[in-house]
């Protein structure tokens, strides 16, 4: 049960030099929430964030912070904290002066900025750290001192620019887990912006997946997952084989030249549909007993699984099993009908979902440019 409203998007459009970059958001987030904006670099998350923030100014549309109309009130007037990546700490000072600052702004007493310093400090696991000067820390602990810095001031909404980004891995998932309690622990609503599918999947109670400007989708990280909306969601988020199929009748439904049991309805009598598939749904079989056989083009070793690539009538498919398949072998092929999620067909439709070109060595360049162009 979601609690009040505290922010609400309406028809929020934003153009740079000419270029649409937000066009028409529709977005409420409540009280208490863990929000986060998903999507590619360019999609408009960061910009929506700032929207929110009063960094910048819509072209079109409303911002409204408890029913009230806010878009001309300045960022510093609003009951709104950021944290960015950069995690912009002041130098000259110590931990526990950049944790006070805010307060000290407000003229608020030194005994009560004592106490929630401290109150911080715990919460960031940083006491002890008081008086080091907060160019000796680690990335992770000025990252915890910016957090503890926007906390400390108790806004409604704590904003979140891809606050990780600059960390190492292991890292980044111990601050994954700790923000979330964080968040739980003071009820602040969070929006947080990442590409990560994996730690928006995590973290968040509602994950809004963005493409070129606009909401593909909302809803919680398991709907976003196992209901993809569209094609761009179902690829977007995980790995996953998306077929051309047809819609036979409700639960029944053609791919992969074959007629399977599902659990979707409604879509039509002979519809083209999308069908999607995820890897780890897939049971692998002798090619006597499946309901599809196909031929292993690839396997690689993942240490939990083994990911192989099988080509099923030229369409080349992603399995993730915990069975050793040689490559060049041939298999079958089962899925359940739980496991086959039905989509209507969108202008992403035929653009994903085939593991033809697929190897982890051009996976691993796509990553490289995207770090790149960010």
């Amino acid at each position: 049960m979601k609690g009040n409203k505290v922010i609400e998007l309406k028809g929020i459009s934003k153009s740079f030099d000419g270029e649409r970059v937000l066009d028409g958001i529709d977005l409420d987030i409540y009280d208490n929430e863990f929000l986060t904006l998903l999507g590619p670099s360019g999609c408009g998350k960061t910009t929506t964030l700032r929207i929110i923030g009063g960094f910048e100014t819509p072209d079109s549309g409303d911002i409204f912070f408890d029913g009230k109309r806010i878009n001309d009130v300045p960022a510093n007037k609003r009951h709104i904290n950021t944290v960015f990546q950069k995690y912009a700490l002041f130098p000259h000072l110590n931990v526990y002066e950049n944790i006070a600052f805010g307060l000290r702004v407000k003229k608020v007493p030194d005994d009560e900025i004592s106490v929630r310093v401290k109150e911080m400090l715990d919460m960031v696991n940083l006491r002890g750290f008081e008086r080091r000067r907060v160019t000796t820390l680690s990335g992770g602990q000025q990252q915890r001192v910016a957090i503890a810095r926007s906390l400390i001031n108790k806004p409604r909404v704590l904003l979140l620019d891809e606050p990780l980004g600059a960390l190492d891995l292991k890292l980044r998932k111990d601050m994954q887990n700790e923000l979330k309690n964080m968040q739980k622990q003071t009820g602040i609503t969070f929006i947080y912006v990442t590409h990560d599918q994996e730690e928006a999947l995590s973290m968040s109670d509602t994950v809004v997946v963005m493409n070129a400007g606009t909401i593909m989708q909302i809803g919680t990280p398991l709907k976003i997952y196992n209901e993809p909306v569209n094609a761009y969601v179902a690829d977007f988020i995980g790995e996953s084989n998306i077929l051309d199929g047809v819609f036979i009748d409700d639960c029944r439904v053609r791919f992969a030249g074959h007629i399977f049991d599902c659990v979707d309805r409604g879509f039509g009598k002979n519809t083209p549909v999308d069908v999607v598939v995820r890897p780890e749904d897939v049971e692998v079989m002798p090619p006597s007993e499946g309901m599809l056989k196909g031929h292993v083009t690839s396997s690689t070793f993942k240490g939990m699984y083994n990911e192989i690539i099988v080509d099923v009538g030229g369409f080349k498919w992603m399995i993730q099993t915990p069975k050793q398949v040689a490559v060049d072998s041939d298999i079958g092929m089962s899925v359940d009908p739980d496991n086959i999620q039905v989509m209507k067909k969108s202008e992403y439709s035929g653009m994903f979902g085939d593991y033809s070109s697929y190897s982890d060595e051009l996976e691993m360049l796509s990553e490289n440019k995207e770090e790149e162009s960010e």
